[in-house]
């Protein structure tokens, strides 16, 4: 079985958090489950939540569209001080030595051929609200070790519109980049700090293309053909995506998968398989990975948790990729994008 790269969890951010080393006796990720699936890395999300809560209350509607009530902003100061205690445990983790934190290309190498060693992490912020308008605290960020940003998750701040959560719906929902967004993303072009579009709505994923400070990549989305919400890409989005050199992790969040957009848990691996296989077929198999969202969403029982990777595979298999293909679709590809960015 290939090792595999997956390009977004929300472990980090979970209660049982303390326990990302030894075992959580729930949720779907952790060190052991990592190793009995094969992951040998991850990308490890930064996330705060909204006052209240995020993605909870459902606006009323009699026409079958299912839409929640759009998160308010976060605040720079308290997404400042409450993403540096998320990203603290990380870091806690490799001064432990759990895991290596990913900082150029030769890491991940290293984690493919070290195989007793500890896996690759990734830190991530989803949503750039730690980040302040000017950027200064963006140098400090990748002093840490920060090599991954999505500008906005589905809220506004300072840099974009988020795209909201709305089945079936157009990812054209509003404005894209604001000038710090712009900013945002050049500078990060120049650090070398990868940049996630998964969450930015329509007219954010073009601005962001025209930029040109790197391949485009979703680290977490599905195809909109397949399931039409407004978090997933467009064809047009995908050929951007291709034309660029960049990727889509597959989501692995039910919602986003079926046409039904149903939060239901009894979801064949199938469809993870069925998205894989449209964008391969519509830019290559080259611009295809996974980006699961485990912790952060309801995902196949089939599945299960990061430890059934290998039943995902599987699949794969089943809908026809070959074993070089899921060889890249595994880690192959997201190597080679991730270090586009870095190195």
């Amino acid at each position: 079985m290939p090792a595999v790269f997956d390009g977004h969890n929300d472990a980090l951010t979970k209660d049982d958090h303390a326990l990302i080393a030894d075992g959580r006796s729930g949720g779907h990720l952790d060190l052991p489950r990592m190793r009995a699936g094969g992951v040998r890395g991850a990308i490890f999300a930064v996330f705060t939540r909204s006052a209240g809560g995020a993605r909870e209350v459902q606006v009323p509607r009699d026409d079958g569209v299912v839409e929640f009530e759009p998160a308010p902003p976060v605040e720079h100061a308290m997404a400042a001080a409450d993403a540096s205690a998320v990203a603290g445990r990380l870091l806690a983790l490799e001064r432990a030595g759990e895991v290596r934190i990913a900082r150029r290309g030769s890491d991940l190498d290293r984690a493919l051929s070290d195989e007793a060693g500890p896996p690759v992490a990734v830190l991530h912020l989803e949503g750039a609200e730690a980040i302040d308008p000017g950027l200064e605290a963006l140098e400090f960020w990748y002093e840490a070790g920060l090599r991954s940003v999505g500008p906005v998750w589905s809220r506004p701040n300072a840099f974009a519109h988020g795209v909201p959560f709305i089945s079936p719906s157009s990812p054209d929902t509003g404005p894209g980049l604001t000038d710090a967004g712009r900013a945002l993303v050049r500078r990060c072009g120049e650090l070398g700090i990868l940049i996630d579009v998964s969450h930015l709505n329509e007219a954010g994923f073009w601005d962001v293309a025209r930029i040109d400070a790197g391949p485009i990549v979703a680290t977490h989305s599905g195809v909109h053909k397949l399931c039409p919400t407004s978090r997933n890409l467009t064809d047009a989005q995908l050929d951007a995506i291709g034309a660029s050199g960049g990727l889509v992790g597959i989501v692995f969040a039910v919602p986003f998968l079926r046409a039904d957009f149903a939060d239901d848990p009894d979801t064949p691996l199938s469809l993870i398989a069925d998205h894989a296989r449209y964008v391969a077929d519509r830019i290559g198999a080259a611009h295809v990975a996974l980006g699961s969202d485990y912790d952060g969403a309801t995902i196949p029982a089939p599945l299960g948790d990061v430890a059934g990777t290998p039943k995902l595979l599987s699949a794969l298999g089943a809908a026809g990729f070959s074993e070089t293909d899921v060889g890249a679709i595994a880690w192959d590809n997201w190597r080679r994008v991730l270090g586009a960015w870095w190195d």
